[in-house]
């Protein structure tokens, strides 16, 4: 097939990240915008490595970007791991292509060998400054006659290959999100296609690869808006058709300066070790530069597929918010099925070292599975969790889920919303100590509940409530007045789910011994001077 013609008009796009660091959230945008693209057309996303940069390439880079695509769901057609028809998929292993279009410039005359020395640039550099010009090669080797560069090449004289950039005119090209642009061809000069090293440079090697690979669109940030015109004509000098280019708004912090990573973590790794959904990241991400209608911000994988466009990206700069992007995880984990949500929750407590339990629950007595009236019961023997040795606690997680309800909307809060059921090494408010706990009151009547606890038979909701209840009555108190020093006792928070609940699934064991490690424990205040 020829190069000017695509394969039958097939939409193929790319996402083409260098292994020299972590998967940040602009190129993760990136990529999901041209996966959705692909999806959305019935096309193909190819992924393509771009590791010219050998001194900065790593494996560990490598592995952490295809890891991180995965994560987020992009699963790509065509790629390093995966055969496609216009393979290698890795800019280091395609250099005969990159040479060999290279000589076919210099044959037809539109590059040139440049034998200048980098002191030589310098030097010229340093007086285009000094003359108040902006600093370009001034093709000084274009001129060289073919004896001369003989000559030099047999010395061994180290030479780059530059494009001939034409000298008047314009380059011109539309940009699917901003429109028309136009470039003067005296303001670009002959840049680099081929180094001394042998090694192509990016805006070569991306011109070449991306026709070799029928792209269609080129879709990335607006930061290589510059570049354009030089692939543009580059396009043009090798009779390759002309891709579509939509150019993406840049991402900025929240002082309005361009993400880094003094705004916090801005790798996908951070995120998906924060233990964010990788749904929610996905459908805060698409909204970093592209809207549907203005109002809607919650999305499936597969209705942003459907919704996306590439005319209803911004180039308007967008913004990271970081308390939008939580309360959008909080928005998905809310929508999870309680199996999965199950296994999402004991995976952030194992890590945090909180499974196994340090305490075991006895729930063997019957209590209710059902918390919230109408809703089904969780399936336990649904979650094959077996194999990580803690399948006998997967019944009291699932209740204590569901009695925190949407109080647990980071997994990463699992320790300070959790804590206190699975370790007696848990955060105690100090305010909350002094303020329920410190007085002589406190001990006896938390002493009193312990009794009271110690002596049911049977440990359930109700008889927790009504023997709470019961005591407040006798002492003459008002039921929060118990209540709370209790809460603080139990929790070490003046906040917490359904007190009842709380302590149905400590269990009675544990509910007693805190309560009387909290009335031992009460500091006593100094008695009131004389006077």
């Amino acid at each position: 097939m020829d190069l000017v013609e695509r394969q039958n008009d097939v939409v193929r796009v790319r996402f083409a990240p260098s292994p020299t660091g972590h998967l940040h959230v602009g190129g993760a945008r990136t990529a999901l915008y041209n996966y959705l693209y692909a999806r959305k057309n019935s096309g193909v996303f190819v992924l393509r490595i771009e590791d010219t940069d050998a001194a900065r390439s790593t494996r560990e880079s490598y592995e952490g970007i295809l890891r991180g695509l995965r994560w987020l769901g992009l699963e790509w057609d065509e790629g390093p791991d995966i055969d496609g028809p216009y393979g290698p998929y890795v800019q280091s292993a395609r250099s005969v292509l990159y040479h060999s279009e290279a000589d076919r410039l210099l044959r037809e005359g539109k590059a040139y060998r440049c034998f200048c020395a980098a002191a030589e640039l310098d030097a010229m550099r340093a007086a285009q400054e000094a003359r108040g010009e902006a600093p370009k090669y001034d093709g000084r080797c274009r001129s060289l006659g073919e004896t001369e560069i003989e000559e030099r090449l047999a010395a061994g004289v180290p030479s780059v290959v530059r494009f001939a950039m034409p000298r008047d005119g314009e380059t011109r090209f539309r940009d699917v999100v901003r429109g028309d642009f136009s470039f003067g061809n005296a303001e670009l000069d002959d840049f680099v296609l081929i180094k001394s090293d042998g090694r192509p440079t990016y805006n070569y090697a991306v011109v070449v690869d991306d026709a070799h690979m029928r792209i269609s669109h080129v879709i990335r940030g607006d930061d290589h808006i510059s570049n354009t015109p030089r692939q543009v004509r580059l396009y043009d000098a090798l009779g390759y058709r002309l891709p579509k280019f939509a150019h993406l708004p840049m991402i900025l912090g929240a002082d309005k300066t361009r993400l880094s990573k003094r705004h916090g973590a801005t790798s996908v790794d951070a995120y998906r070790d924060l233990h964010y959904l990788s749904e929610a990241m996905v459908n805060y991400l698409a909204l970093l530069g592209w809207s549907f209608d203005g109002k809607r911000e919650l999305f499936s994988f597969k209705a942003l597929i459907e919704a996306f466009s590439l005319k209803r990206v911004s180039s308007n700069p967008a913004v990271f918010d970081i308390a939008k992007m939580e309360w959008i995880n909080a928005e998905h984990f809310k929508m999870l099925p309680p199996a999965e949500k199950l296994e999402l929750v004991a995976e952030a407590l194992e890590e945090e070292g909180l499974l196994p339990p340090a305490f075991e629950v006895d729930l063997s007595r019957p209590v209710d599975l059902k918390l919230v009236a109408g809703k089904e019961p969780l399936r336990i023997d649904a979650i094959d969790a077996a194999k990580k040795g803690f399948a006998r606690e997967l019944p009291r997680l699932a209740l204590i889920i569901e009695a925190l309800g949407n109080r647990l909307k980071l997994l990463r809060d699992v320790r300070e919303l959790m804590g206190y059921f699975y370790t007696d090494d848990f955060a105690r408010d100090e305010t909350a100590v002094r303020n329920h706990l410190a007085s002589k009151e406190a001990a006896s009547r938390l002493e009193a509940l312990a009794r009271a606890y110690e002596d049911l038979q049977y440990f359930d909701r109700p008889s927790v409530e009504e023997t709470l209840r019961a005591l407040a009555d006798r002492l003459g108190l008002q039921s929060g007045e118990l209540i709370h020093p209790c809460r603080v006792a139990l929790t070490g928070k003046t906040v917490s789910p359904d007190i009842f609940w709380v302590i149905v699934l400590l269990g009675k064991a544990k509910t007693v011994e805190r309560l009387r490690a909290a009335a031992a424990n009460a500091p006593i205040p100094p008695a009131a001077k004389e006077g």
